[in-house]
């Protein structure tokens, strides 16, 4: 055991019986029932701790923690901790007092559960050192150890599905095409069954330029002339036609391009009645 290898705890019982056992008689397992199981010889804490690859199975005292007896454990299972025959709750150990000599003594757990634990402590543990063991020996040799051959056998192919491939790829890489804005605004379109103005024109008169036309309902024919419009009317009719058609000069008639009054004679001739 080297000196720099430190302690650590793999599992800790408050309460322990110890019996004393007789003698092994014959190579048969041994018998808990043998024991006199309601005088044990001694009650208090156990505990299970390592130092580099032996484990230690530790009696101490419940209170004080003083050391009753330790076992050491170099290999499990074997001829440091047995089972025995009849019951999973009790073990026989090998006990050691570091002077060389050494007995055989049996312990036991009140509880089923505590017994399993103790088991699987020494099982993790023991496990453990397998694995480093296994580890220094491929350090020692790595051209002995298996080596993983991913190379293509004789005949062996692999077939590759690159059209799905491309299709997947052009689904996802290919954006959305959004409509051009048009200086720098997004016109929206007009809402579902959105109704366009109409400019409705006062009685008598018609819109024809850049606007719905729409006629004045009728009343039906009586006999009589129809009346007539009355002032107000008349110049909200005239203030319509002057924004409908700006160049239009109330009370005249625009001028006709290349064309002369009837009574304006052409330069050099007499007007008529001269």
């Amino acid at each position: 055991m080297e000196e720099g290898e430190y302690e650590s705890v793999l599992c800790v019982k408050p309460e322990v019986h110890v019996y004393r056992i007789p003698p092994r008689a014959t190579n048969r397992g041994y018998r808990a029932a043998e024991w006199q199981l309601d005088q044990p010889s001694w009650s208090g804490r156990l505990r299970i701790t390592a130092k580099g690859q032996v484990a230690y199975i530790k009696l101490e005292d419940r209170t004080s923690g003083e050391l009753f007896a330790q076992a050491p454990v170099d290999q499990f299972p074997g001829t440091a901790v047995e089972s025995v025959m009849d019951s999973s709750r009790y073990f026989v150990i090998r006990i050691e007092d570091g002077n060389g000599r050494r007995a055989f003594i049996g312990i036991g757990f009140g509880d089923r559960g505590d017994a399993f634990d103790f088991n699987v402590a020494l099982q993790d543990h023991f496990k453990w050192v397998k694995q480093q063991c296994e580890f220094a020996k491929q350090a020692e040799n790595p051209d002995q150890g298996p080596k993983l051959d991913l190379s293509f056998k004789e005949g062996q192919t692999i077939k590759l599905n690159i059209a799905n491939m491309k299709k997947k790829e052009g689904a996802a890489g290919t954006p959305r095409a959004r409509p051009a804005s048009t200086g720098g605004l997004s016109l929206l379109p007009p809402p579902p069954g959105g109704k366009t103005s109409t400019l409705i024109p006062p009685p008598g008169e018609q819109l024809s330029v850049g606007a719905s036309i729409v006629q004045p309902a009728v009343a039906p024919s009586s006999g009589r002339p129809p009346a007539r419009l009355s002032q107000a009317q008349a110049g909200s009719s005239s203030d319509l036609s002057a924004t409908l058609f700006p160049h239009t000069t109330s009370g005249k008639e625009l001028p006709r391009l290349g064309g002369r009054k009837e009574d304006e004679a052409l330069p050099g001739q007499p007007l008529f009645g001269a």
